[in-house]
């Protein structure tokens, strides 16, 4: 099964960051996608460039679009970045999740529908969505 691990945190200041700070912290994040591509566990991931390079499409309940700069919500905290990988159970992905080199950052663990190798209909993702067992 696949499940997605959200990298959630604040967005560093990188002008107050030494360029030896910034390489400690680029090795580590290398060091850990070897060690998830080494054991079969990397699907795919990546970084997200800064928030100020977003741009959001909201849909209102009508459908109509609105197009804006930048993801500014009220919060210090922003998606920065995620990897997808191949997990045998939530215990598994948690664990690699636990391993990643963060600090002052979080990361939500999600499994993605479909990719444990059951069909899902349009049916069964409206259950899922309303939190019904089956």
């Amino acid at each position: 099964m696949h499940y997605m691990l959200l990298l959630v945190g604040e967005e560093p200041n990188w002008e107050e960051i030494s360029p030896e700070e910034a390489q400690a912290t680029i090795d580590e994040m290398g060091k850990f996608n070897k060690e998830l591509e080494d054991a079969g566990a990397m699907v795919t991931g990546g970084g997200l460039e800064s928030r100020a390079t977003a741009t959001v499409v909201r849909f209102d309940e009508s459908g109509d679009t609105t197009v804006t700069d930048g993801p500014f919500i009220e919060t210090k905290e922003q998606l920065m970045g995620f990897w997808i990988i191949e997990s045998g159970n939530l215990d598994e992905a948690l664990a690699w999740a636990k391993k990643t080199p963060l600090q002052g950052a979080s990361l939500e663990v999600r499994p993605l529908i479909g990719t444990g190798g059951e069909d899902v209909d349009g049916a069964e993702l409206i259950r899922r969505a309303s939190g019904e067992s089956s």
